[in-house]
């Protein structure tokens, strides 16, 4: 009789319980056949027949007396669903088998519920959100479906969840109970993320685009100017005059474009110019160099966009493009209120009629004198040469590279050379298309190479050629005395007069060709003039017939020449050392066709070391100019995790270059 009764005063109850859980499954069922239409999602959310009246009164009885039977009475004689006990206990009023309440959290779902986990599993919904639990349940009219319990963590049972990831980037106007049972989600991407095929190790999200690429790339700066040198002394003694210079091929978009195949891996938008520009003033602000060497820079981006911009940082620009047909060239740039120019002398290695020079590279060289501040009182400091250049690319053709680098060299010994016959300060920097420890950068750094004989693809060893069976090898003399360059790099003036020392003659010297045999032969159409052109003069008793007439042409010049030997006398050594030794790898300045190498240098003035008899020249110590600090490269792994050259945050296939002097500073 009382569980009778009980019944009947429960229906209202479980009416109200049936309209909440059709609400929201109903809800569910519309989230997830909007996102497929799929065979599988209508049998998960299959109908399910309805039982009688019996069945439901014996459920809730059941319930009654698991809860309690004060729980429920207190329940009905509340009136509306809004009592967060009864909202709590709704999930439970729904289970197929409330008997089974007891049971471990894993043993707790059916087949049935087994099944839409997996559906929702295949449909890659993110984790689903839980709903709040003071949030109303509106009444929604539709079918009535059977409930089918949804999984979730321990720490939310008994607690409705949704599956609100597609509501994220769908608008669900047509239908407001979905709206209205969402919660408002974070903002997620529209685009899906890659899966990350590897298990156990966490992926590295890519950081935004804002973040400046510096601190991407996690390039370091190496400070030098407290450690002591060879000779234990330290590089900060005295007064200096310190500044930095940085070289950087930009990469010409005209360049860029002939050779398109080079670029597929980059997305069109950080090829366009407009892009990379502004990225590389942005570069250009963030390092602030004191002495800008360009190459590949373009001549009309040049006069319209680079010089102009950089002329408003301050910067006095002096710019030669390649000769032919070319339209890109070097520019080498520096700050007026740090430097004053002496004289600024372009380089062209093409030379009409040599065959072994025949091509449109070319180079600048400048000599500026530092500029002391006034508060050093009188003091002065020695001119600096600075050289830039780009050297041929062609592996096959290390013989025009070595004739191009004795051009470049004889022309900073001429600049760069001092009334006592010594040299200034010397930087010389730029893209030379060779490789560390091959014989073009052993030349420049020790100062001589021997090179008859050698494969010309091996002065750059950019690549191996040994493999065909023709190979150029080089032969001495390397270049024709012609071109007016010794074997030591230097132009050849001692062999050529001076006007000073021309010949004077007198006018007895003259005088000695009045009567010589041309002089008494009258001329063929003279005009017969009396007393003037009608006699023949004679000639004076004892006067020679013809007069001895010394050979006066000039010959060529007798040019000293080793064999198959090159030399230079400027004593330079590179600021890196082209190995990470935190990383154990080599260091990388570009990565074509996705191989890593190092091919831009900047080398300076330094007085090599005595090692008993022999000359180390990778030993050095500091002379006029001290290398302070530079800029660090990186290794070809952390390039390619930066997607390679260009990429969103450095806008060339090359890296920067970036070292900073001391010059001593001497009294007068």
């Amino acid at each position: 009789m009382i569980a009778s009764c009980l019944c009947y005063l429960l229906l209202p109850a479980a009416r109200l319980f049936r309209a909440l859980s059709d609400a929201f499954f109903t809800c569910r069922k519309n989230v997830l056949l909007a996102k497929s239409s799929s065979s599988q999602l209508e049998g998960d959310f299959a109908m399910a027949p309805r039982g009688p009246d019996q069945e439901e009164c014996e459920g809730l009885l059941q319930q009654w007396r698991e809860e309690g039977s004060s729980q429920v009475l207190s329940t009905v004689s509340d009136g509306p669903l809004v009592d967060k006990g009864l909202a709590e206990s709704s999930l439970a009023l729904l289970m197929d088998n409330p008997g089974e309440q007891d049971a471990a959290p894993e043993d707790k779902w059916s087949s049935r519920q087994l099944s839409d986990l997996r559906a929702a599993e295949n449909l890659e919904e993110p984790f689903p959100e839980v709903l709040g639990e003071e949030e109303l349940l509106p009444e929604v009219e539709g079918p009535m479906w059977a409930a089918v319990p949804v999984q979730t963590g321990p720490q939310y049972t008994d607690c409705a969840v949704l599956p609100v990831g597609a509501l994220a980037t769908e608008q669900w106007d047509e239908d407001p109970a979905v709206v209205a049972w969402s919660i408002a989600p974070e903002p997620v991407p529209q685009e899906e993320a890659a899966v990350w095929p590897f298990e156990g190790l966490g992926q590295l999200q890519p950081p935004p685009v804002e973040i400046p690429y510096h601190e991407i790339l996690w390039r370091e700066w190496e400070d030098f100017s407290t450690q002591p040198d060879v000779q234990g002394l330290e590089a900060g003694d005295g007064p200096q005059f310190q500044f930095t210079l940085m070289s950087y091929n930009i990469l010409a978009q005209d360049l860029m474009q002939q050779s398109s195949e080079l670029y597929l891996h980059c997305h069109p938008d950080i090829l366009n110019w407009n892009y990379r520009f502004a990225n590389l003033m942005q570069e250009f602000q963030h390092w602030d160099p004191d002495i800008l060497c360009l190459q590949e820079v373009q001549e009309d981006h040049y006069w319209e966009q680079l010089e102009p911009s950089l002329r408003m940082m301050g910067f006095t620009c002096f710019y030669k493009r390649r000769t032919g047909c070319k339209t890109d060239g070097c520019a080498v740039c520096y700050k007026p209120t740090r430097f004053r120019l002496l004289c600024a002398s372009p380089v062209e290695y093409f030379r009409p009629g040599l065959e072994l020079l025949n091509r449109d590279n070319v180079g600048l060289v400048l000599l500026l004198q530092p500029l002391v501040p006034e508060g050093l009182g009188q003091v002065s400091v020695a001119p600096l040469c600075v050289a830039n250049t780009h050297v041929l690319y062609n592996p096959r053709r290390g013989d025009v590279k070595l004739a191009q680098m004795a051009i470049l060299l004889a022309e900073v010994d001429k600049v760069a050379r001092l009334s006592d016959g010594s040299h200034c300060p010397i930087v010389l920097c730029g893209d030379l298309n060779s490789v560390p420890d091959s014989p073009l950068y052993n030349f420049i750094r020790d100062g001589e190479l021997q090179y008859h004989g050698m494969p010309a693809w091996k002065v750059s060893g950019q690549e191996d050629f040994s493999h065909q069976l023709y190979q150029r090898k080089l032969q001495a003399p390397l270049w024709p005395s012609s071109l007016g360059i010794t074997d030591c790099c230097q132009y050849v003036t001692s062999c050529h007069p001076t006007s000073s020392e021309r010949r004077k003659y007198s006018r007895d010297f003259l005088l000695r060709f009045r009567f010589c045999s041309i002089a008494c032969r009258r001329p063929v159409g003279l005009v017969l003039l009396e007393g003037v052109t009608d006699t023949k003069p004679e000639r004076p008793a004892g006067w020679a017939e013809s007069v001895i007439e010394e050979d006066t042409s000039e010959s060529e010049p007798d040019i000293p020449r080793t064999v198959g030997t090159i030399q230079h006398c400027l004593h330079l050594t590179s600021v890196y050392t082209h190995f990470l030794p935190q990383h154990g790898r080599p260091e990388v300045t570009t990565m074509p066709l996705g191989l890593g190498t190092t091919v831009d240098y900047i080398f300076f003035s330094a007085e090599s070391c005595e090692n008993g008899n022999r000359t180390d020249r990778r030993l050095y110590q500091d002379g006029t100019l001290k290398l302070l600090g530079r800029l660090s490269l990186l290794s070809e792994e952390i390039l390619w995790a930066a997607n390679g050259l260009p990429n969103p945050f450095c806008s060339s296939d090359h890296l920067c270059l970036l070292a900073s002097f001391g010059m001593e500073v001497t009294a007068p």
